[in-house]
């Protein structure tokens, strides 16, 4: 094609892409609010569950506490709340391979 000629179906196709690249996005940022992991402390103890957006949405005591030292406690919770971390970037990473499989990144290889 001569220098200055536009290529009206590779526009169209671009656009296409682009749309439907905008679709898969916004079907990805409702996905991560809506899928859940649930994940618990080394100790069993906490339960955490978190979004793949990284939210906690619930935590649950699974055993006494009465006989435990507050600083043990606190730890469980931070166990389980850096292991739901975790596990909501998993959950994001998994979703969005899923989601954008079709598409190559457009760095050359």
């Amino acid at each position: 094609m001569p220098r200055g000629e536009i290529d009206e179906s590779w526009i169209e196709e671009a656009v296409q892409r682009y749309r439907r690249i905008e679709f898969l996005q916004a079907e990805f940022d409702q996905a991560v609010t809506k899928v859940e992991v649930t994940v618990r402390s080394p100790d069993g103890l906490v339960e955490v569950v978190v979004t793949a957006g990284g939210r906690i949405t619930d935590v649950r005591f699974l055993g006494a506490l009465q006989n435990r030292h507050p600083r043990d406690i606190a730890g469980s919770v931070q166990a389980a709340v850096a292991a739901a971390a975790d596990a909501a970037q998993w959950a994001r990473e998994k979703l969005h391979n899923e989601t954008f499989a079709d598409y190559r990144p457009l760095t050359g290889a």
